[in-house]
């Protein structure tokens, strides 16, 4: 049985969760197979999430480890090609968009004070869209029907330039595949994305304004409207080249009047914006995690919310410094080159405020703690060397050299991932009604901590001495052996502390030490409500006067609302 008690917030709190007694593992498959909850929905898409990225994080460890000496043979050039478009579309599409869409449809309603999203039907079609596309990409394995008979990998890139994917190039349907999969995860996305939109605009409980709203919902509103913009044209480029492989069109067949750089521009107009689509919302968290370890309110809120704006508009204007050395006229280029740049200035401007909200806190040293001051620290120098890639004469000696993928997985892995993992130690015990282990989740993050920079620090300088991306291996005279081994290694450091980190959540399911409604003293509303929360969120629901309504209902004499 379940008592309740009453809430000062006018929120009916679960004491004891509702656990589920006496169902079969069948009927317990069944209710989350049909789900509409938001809640049941955000921990699928963290799973779903999860899968992929082991799978991902395992063609990452083949590559690495043909790569670690010269001349090494463990698979072939084909099989490599087929690797490295896998593991690009399966992080990017497979892995992080679906985290991304996972921590939104946990917490955007609660955090609101909503007790679902808008449209919960079209939220559980977005995440079976998704999971029926990713599912399709990976049966090319078997359906997809390569020049030997036997199943074929799309070998294209995970940005599938022409004439790559024309059928003189890429027999069979691995390619088809790869289309067809990422067209109908798009789908899913934009429906998503319409219904966090719509639930934030729409349905925040009373007294919350906009500029009374958590950093968290501000950002996916902005996140959500970006994901409408980018992901059309992606989907309009994979219709193209559908009709160029099935009926005979010819878009992107320059020898037919076709332009390949049509598709490039197309794939970067998604391309680009999707980095600020993953980014973001890990500025979300960032922001929702920093303030509660560090005793303060988050420094200059309305700035931040400005820094989102700015940054969602000006990320949409800068998809062709990808293409620098494509051929465009000198303005382009020029226009390009500025525009990257000046998207700097609002991340820069969270940077500082992050920073200024940490200075004079009374730091908690908790393991979300921990890796949101590694992502800061190693998302600066990311930052920086976009700013140096930037430079179209830079970016010419360094175009598709292991410069710019350090650089990028600076972007995904230092900033993206670090604040998953952050994300997941601070929320699990909302979700699961347990903490995870704190000196378990120490061992993850330095073991993550070192392998990341043994790797991707070191990967900058065989780019700066020539090493293009995409090869399979290279001759021993080359010089790059030494610096390929140790990016190995620090993969490997990487996996071992990936794996303690999968430890540390089946070890906390089950012997966790019990969490209680709010195990950080924070401020926001999901931690007003039970440890998991009931399937109504709120039984009344929340009125707010504040961006902190815990703080004003824990602390009556000095609320937040007075000063705001």
């Amino acid at each position: 049985m379940e008592s309740t008690a009453n809430h000062p917030l006018g929120v009916e709190v679960l004491t004891s969760p509702e656990t589920p007694a006496d169902k079969t593992i069948l009927e317990c498959l069944h209710e989350w197979i049909v789900t509409v909850d938001h809640k049941k929905l955000g921990i699928m898409y963290i799973l779903y999430a999860m899968l992929f990225l082991v799978i991902g994080g395992g063609e990452a460890m083949i590559i690495r480890l043909q790569l670690a000496v010269p001349n090494n043979h463990l698979v072939g050039p084909q099989a490599f090609n087929q690797l490295f478009t896998m593991h690009g579309t399966t992080m990017i599409f497979l892995a992080a968009m679906p985290f991304i869409f996972g921590f939104a449809n946990y917490l955007v309603p609660i955090m609101i004070g909503a007790r679902d999203l808008a449209f919960p039907r079209l939220n559980a079609f977005g995440f079976w869209l998704t999971a029926f596309g990713g599912l399709l990409l990976y049966f090319s394995l078997i359906g997809g029907e390569g020049l030997t008979g036997a199943g074929s990998a799309p070998d294209v890139g995970w940005f599938a330039y022409s004439p790559l994917t024309s059928k003189a190039f890429s027999k069979g349907h691995s390619t088809d595949y790869w289309t067809l999969g990422i067209l109908i995860g798009g789908f899913g996305s934009i429906a998503t994305a319409v219904n966090i939109l719509t639930t934030i605009l729409c349905m925040r409980c009373p007294g919350m304004t906009l500029m009374k709203m958590p950093l968290l919902a501000w950002i996916y509103l902005v996140v959500s409207g970006m994901v409408l913009i980018a992901i059309s044209p992606l989907s309009a480029a994979q219709i193209m080249l559908l009709l160029d492989r099935f009926l005979g069109a010819h878009f992107f067949d320059t020898q037919a009047g076709g332009s390949a750089v049509l598709w490039m521009h197309f794939f970067w107009i998604f391309g680009h914006p999707e980095v600020y689509i993953l980014v973001l919302p890990v500025f979300a968290f960032a922001s929702e995690i920093i303030p509660v370890f560090s005793r303060k309110a988050i420094f200059g809120y309305p700035v931040m919310v400005g820094a989102t704006v700015a940054i969602g508009f000006v990320s949409v204007g800068v998809w062709a410094h990808h293409m620098f050395a494509v051929g465009m006229t000198s303005m382009g280029n020029t226009f390009f080159a500025i525009s990257t740049m000046v998207v700097g200035v609002p991340t820069g401007i969270k940077i500082f405020n992050w920073i200024a909200t940490i200075w004079g806190g009374k730091i908690r040293f908790a393991t979300p703690m921990i890796f949101s001051i590694g992502f800061l620290a190693q998302f600066l120098v990311a930052g920086l060397t976009g700013i140096m890639l930037a430079a179209a004469p830079f970016d010419w000696q360094l175009t598709d050299s292991y410069f710019v993928v350090a650089h990028f997985h600076y972007v995904i892995v230092g900033g993206i991932v670090f604040m998953i993992f952050a994300a997941t130690y601070y929320w699990f015990p909302k979700a699961t009604g347990r903490l995870m282990d704190e000196k378990l989740g120490k061992w993850h993050f330095w073991l993550f901590f070192i392998g990341f920079h043994l790797t991707f620090d070191t990967m900058h300088i065989p780019g700066i001495l020539g090493m293009p991306r995409r090869i399979y291996t290279y001759g021993l005279d080359r010089g790059w052996g030494t610096l390929n081994l140790v990016c190995t290694i620090g993969a490997i450091f990487q996996a071992l502390g990936f794996i303690v980190f999968v430890f540390n959540i089946v070890r906390s399911l089950r012997k966790g030490r019990l969490a209680g409604n709010d195990p950080w003293d924070a401020w926001t509303l999901e931690w007003a409500t039970s440890s998991p929360p009931p399937e109504y969120n709120f039984a009344e629901l929340p009125v707010v006067k504040s961006r902190r309504p815990l703080w004003d209902l824990k602390h009556p004499s000095d609320p937040d609302w007075k000063y705001e």
